[in-house]
């Protein structure tokens, strides 16, 4: 792993809110969980990026630096677990010898915004 949560980045100026998982280039990224595609995104910091609800819209769930989206995928569709939802990459800030997923959890406000949410450490969502 590269970048854990917690860690802190430019120097200290903030904290690392995802977990980075290295993988060759195009590997499939598979979804956590069933849930809906509430937002693709391109960012600087983020690149290619997708910002997943769980089915309860209590979580959203983050993927970043992709590659590509898989093909056909579009915002508020219907995905299970374990669809391949994009591939691994190094767009926006990430190195370009590099590639990794950074993968965010977020649980969501009331509101039920994609982009707000106080972050949660996704070992401790997965390894319960």
């Amino acid at each position: 792993m590269r970048g854990q949560f917690g860690d802190t980045r430019e120097g200290g100026a903030r904290g690392h809110e995802a977990v980075d998982i290295p993988a060759p280039r195009n590997t499939p990224i598979h979804a956590v969980e069933n849930g809906t595609i509430e937002k693709l995104f391109l960012s600087r910091p983020g690149g290619i990026t997708i910002y997943q609800f769980d089915p309860e819209r209590r979580f959203a769930y983050y993927y970043a630096h992709l590659e590509r989206y898989a093909a056909g995928l579009q915002e508020h569709q219907a995905i299970r677990k374990g669809d391949v939802i994009g591939y691994v990459g190094t767009t926006g800030n990430a190195p370009n010898d590099a590639p990794h997923l950074h993968f965010a959890i977020f649980e969501l406000t009331p509101e039920k915004q994609w982009w707000k949410g106080s972050p949660v450490d996704p070992w401790l969502a997965f390894t319960r």
